[in-house]
This record gives structure tokens, sequence and C-alpha cells, in this order.
């Protein structure tokens, strides 16, 4: 079983994968950490937070590739309402934040 590190915003995860599959595993670290340095600052720091904040950006852009897959059934309002509300949520977090 192979076993790799993944660094994404800043801190270190140990992560177990079949043998092989660790260059996948490091692509898709990647791409979380793409995403890592404008997420940081709008969480404050809170480690949590971030990784919440890059799943939902990730689950906004996987909305969008399934949505139009998903009008045929009547869902595809459903899945344009969410995606919107990701949206605004990414866009919030891309804002610089106003200190109190």
């Amino acid at each position: 079983m192979g076993q790799i590190t993944l660094t994404i915003a800043g801190r270190s995860h140990q992560v177990g994968c079949r043998d092989g599959e660790e260059p996948k595993l490091r692509a898709l670290g990647a791409m979380l950490e793409r995403h890592a340095p404008a997420v940081q600052h709008a969480s404050g720091g809170s480690s949590e937070r971030t990784l919440l904040y890059i799943a939902l950006i990730l689950a906004d852009q996987l909305s969008e590739r399934e949505a139009p897959a998903a009008t045929a059934d009547g869902t595809g309002e459903l899945l344009d309402r969410i995606a919107e509300r990701l949206e605004a949520v990414a866009s919030a977090l891309e804002e610089p934040a106003t200190d109190a």
C-alpha cells in the first residue's frame, strides 16, 4: 500500500492509497492547493474552514458540469440555484477581508 504526504493550505496530510495511485493523488492535491491562497485569507486562517471552502468551490464546479444532464429530469433548476449560492460564497471569499 502506498502512502504520500499532501500539503494543502500549509498543512501536511498523510494519505494512504493503492500502489500506483500516488501520481493521481498528487494531482488532486495540487488541484486543492490552487484554491488555497484565496480561500485562506477569507477563512481567517482556520484550516477546517479553508478545506470546507475549497470543497465548496470544487463542488460548485462539479455541479456546473453535471447541471446540463440533470435538466432532463427536472432537477436542473435546483442545481442552478445551488450553483448560484456557491458562486456567491466563492465571490465573497475572493473579496479582501475587512478588519473589524
